[in-house]
């Protein structure tokens, strides 16, 4: 026997042995194990499709057309620190994603040589910068919630990244040290690149919207698409066509939406892969991060949804205690709302109606702005995930950074308040 080797799974065997030998308060496990299944069904079914696939192959696009010299001379450490974070704030502004849509398109520009304070401000910006959710906020909660969540949410953005550049410039220095150089073009020209992969964002901004005619804007995004893919990387025209009158077909034979989408991702999917080339480094890169990233994703759903519930009602841990927790005004309060938050999952604009529901209940709002800050900027899914990307010292500081400066935020306005 190699104890060293297998010393985890016996401490893992013991652990699961004695938990369902003992099998504490079953009635609880049996709720949470409803809510975790309840909530991944639903994250599944409303943000996998229209959210994560984009994602993951803007993900791909952005490892593939863009070189590690375009992302050196906007987010590096040679860039001008006010642009590199301008230019991340912005780019994580106009998607307007959730905690975890946002990862892969963070692994792909950190991956490509991003300095960790330009990314952390594009990762944590995507979700909490959201105009629309800010807007709501305003609107549901009130005028001063909201504008105090609007300034907070661009100047922790800023703050956090300038943060994570200097607990973390001498090991950075490191790392983006190896990274070669690369011409700006590669295969294609730049404002080639620069066009596919807008064409990508689109898909995703509108795919994820409620717009008018929405489904005929990504029908034409998706033609735009298949051409793009003839004219910049030599895709057979009959394939093209092929795919324009599967797609069309689908379209007019499904009631159901979804089926067309499905079918014009696997038929990219499919050309993509054919080719030679760039379009295929493009297909594999998308399916390495997709494969790194989903299992870990699901995992951190699932627990969210068993310990804090989100779907039909509370999970292992009674809301009770939350609600009893975040009742007070002192900054303990506010650190417990902005840690709580950090553990549970957000889609966009959920947060402001589940929050509205707390301070029904007796919740202060500056723990409500705490929430309103940690909340869709991380989650739990999130974090097993950028664990992955970015390592666990690196993962563990970003998410004390966001619980402390949304509690001292979510603080400051309960004294003003008060």
């Amino acid at each position: 026997m190699d104890f060293k080797r297998d010393i985890k799974i016996l401490v893992f065997f013991l652990i699961f042995f004695v938990f369902f030998y003992l099998f504490p308060f079953p009635e609880r496990i049996l709720q949470g194990l409803k809510e975790g299944a309840l909530l991944l069904h639903w994250y599944v079914k409303e943000h996998v499709l229209y959210c994560l696939i984009p994602a993951f192959f803007i993900a791909g696009a952005i490892s593939t057309f863009i070189s590690k010299e375009a992302v050196f001379k906007w987010l590096g450490p040679s860039a001008p620190k006010p642009i590199a974070f301008l230019v991340a704030s912005i780019s994580g502004t106009i998607l307007a994603v959730c905690s975890c849509t946002v990862l892969p398109l963070f692994a792909g520009l950190y991956l490509q040589g991003a300095g960790i304070g330009p990314a952390t401000t594009f990762l944590y910006s995507g979700p909490a910068i959201n105009v629309l959710a800010i807007v709501l906020t305003g609107k549901v909660l009130g005028a001063s919630i909201g504008l105090a969540r609007a300034i907070g949410s661009i100047t922790m953005g800023i703050l956090l990244g300038v943060m994570m550049h200097f607990l973390f410039r001498e090991s950075e220095k490191k790392r983006l040290d190896s990274f070669g150089t690369q011409t700006l073009q590669k295969g294609i020209s730049f404002l080639q690149s620069l066009s596919f992969l807008a064409t990508l964002v689109f898909i995703l901004i509108i795919a994820t919207s409620n717009i008018s005619f929405k489904w005929l804007i990504l029908y034409l995004l998706f033609l735009f698409l298949l051409i793009q893919l003839y004219f910049f990387f030599s895709v057979p025209l009959r394939k093209v066509i092929f795919g324009i009158t599967g797609v069309t077909s689908l379209g007019f034979l499904f009631p159901y939406k979804e089926i067309p989408f499905i079918g014009g991702t696997l038929l990219v999917s499919y050309l993509a892969n054919s080719q030679k080339g760039l379009t295929r480094e493009w297909f594999d890169n998308s399916y390495i991060l997709a494969k790194q990233i989903f299992p870990l994703l699901f995992l951190g759903v699932f627990l969210s949804g068993f310990f804090l519930g989100g779907v039909t009602g509370e999970g292992y841990i009674p809301k009770i205690y939350i609600e009893t927790f975040l009742g007070g005004k002192d900054f303990f309060t506010h650190l417990v709302a902005s840690f709580v938050t950090a553990l549970m999952y957000f889609a966009t604009l959920t947060e402001v109606p589940i929050i509205q529901g707390l301070i029904a209940q007796g919740v202060k709002a500056g723990p409500a702005l705490a929430m309103l800050l940690a909340g869709p900027a991380i989650s739990l899914p999130s974090l097993l995930v950028l664990k992955a990307i970015i390592g666990f010292k690196r993962t563990i500081i970003y998410t004390l950074l966001v619980i402390v400066f949304s509690a001292l935020y979510g603080y400051i306005y309960q004294v003003i308040l008060g």
